[in-house]
């Protein structure tokens, strides 16, 4: 377990399969980050949730899309085929544990064949936030793609993560 491929992640977190890992056809790098966030699982689950309306990461790098403070209402009512994280399309959810998402073809344009699942699983009195990402690598554009993605996913979803973290636990 390893800068880039992980980070916050136990062994077991790392090496269990993701809805993610079944959606990228080819030989596939896949990355996982995790954090803890002393909230329910309910909370943790709406913040995830948010991803739809802002990516909560570095919001100068994204125009017009500043991340809200304060959950939007409604934004956990998803519906498959809407847009998360700017580039992505929610394939798939299980309210309150986990949703996942594919690159839209803007999305395979800039990183490639992407699927990415972002759970909420309990952890004692608060919630672990799992997110993988499954990444093609066939060919050599999409394996210099895989790796140069590793390290700019680590930064943003990282700060990602520590953010949605503070947020569901400050209220």
């Amino acid at each position: 377990m390893a800068l880039p491929l992980t980070w916050g992640v136990t062994r077991a977190e790392a090496r269990r399969p993701y809805a993610a890992d079944h959606l990228v056809d080819g030989t596939m790098l896949s990355m996982t980050r995790a954090i803890t966030v002393e909230a329910s699982q309910e909370v943790t689950w709406r913040w995830l949730c948010q991803i739809a309306v802002a990516p909560y990461s570095y919001d100068r790098y994204w125009p017009g899309r500043r991340s809200p403070r304060t959950l939007t209402p409604g934004a956990d009512q998803l519906v498959l085929g809407q847009r998360m994280a700017v580039v992505f399309e929610l394939v798939a959810f299980d309210a309150p544990h986990h949703w996942t998402a594919l690159t839209t073809q803007r999305g395979r344009r800039l990183f490639g064949p992407v699927a990415i699942t972002y759970a909420a699983e309990p952890c004692g009195e608060g919630t672990r936030i799992v997110c993988r990402l499954a990444v093609a690598q066939d060919g050599p554009v999409n394996w210099v793609r895989s790796r140069l993605l590793a390290w700019g996913d680590l930064l943003m979803v990282r700060k990602q993560l520590l953010t949605l973290k503070r947020l569901a636990e400050t209220g």
